[in-house]
């Protein structure tokens, strides 16, 4: 077995063969890399999260969420995941449900993208909610 043949038995090979094809927007191609990924390791978190991005780039919003939903299930610390879900959900128009997401990233990694998209989507709520008054 080459060494070739040899990385296409790890999860993080296709992982990041997906994550190459999303970035140029082949989110089918990428999809299908990330499905071998999971089925080398159904556990390999970053696989789960990464294939809500490529559902999300085919506005897929429901494959998306169960995908960020289970890398959250198998990795409950995994900031990343909790932070892409809350982006999904204000694409949804699910503002508390987003702010959740972002509450958990931010309690993991206060990373400021977090605390930024989170502030962002309370005023959007709270902006939204007056509006309405």
């Amino acid at each position: 077995m080459n060494i070739f043949e040899q990385n296409e038995q790890k999860p993080e090979f296709w992982d990041g063969h997906g994550c190459a094809l999303c970035e140029n927007e082949k989110y089918a191609e990428a999809l299908a890399a990330f499905e071998k990924a999971i089925a080398i390791n159904p556990n390999y978190c970053q696989a789960w999260n990464n294939r809500g991005n490529a559902f999300c780039g085919m506005k897929r919003y429901a494959e998306a969420l169960f995908s960020y939903d289970k890398a959250v299930a198998i990795k409950p610390d995994y900031h990343q995941a909790w932070f892409n879900r809350g982006l999904l959900l204000a694409e949804m128009q699910a503002y508390g449900n987003a702010i959740e997401s972002y509450e958990r990233a931010i309690a993991i990694n206060p990373d400021p993208r977090y605390i930024h998209a989170k502030e962002k989507i309370w005023l959007n709520k709270k902006l939204h909610t007056t509006v309405e008054a």
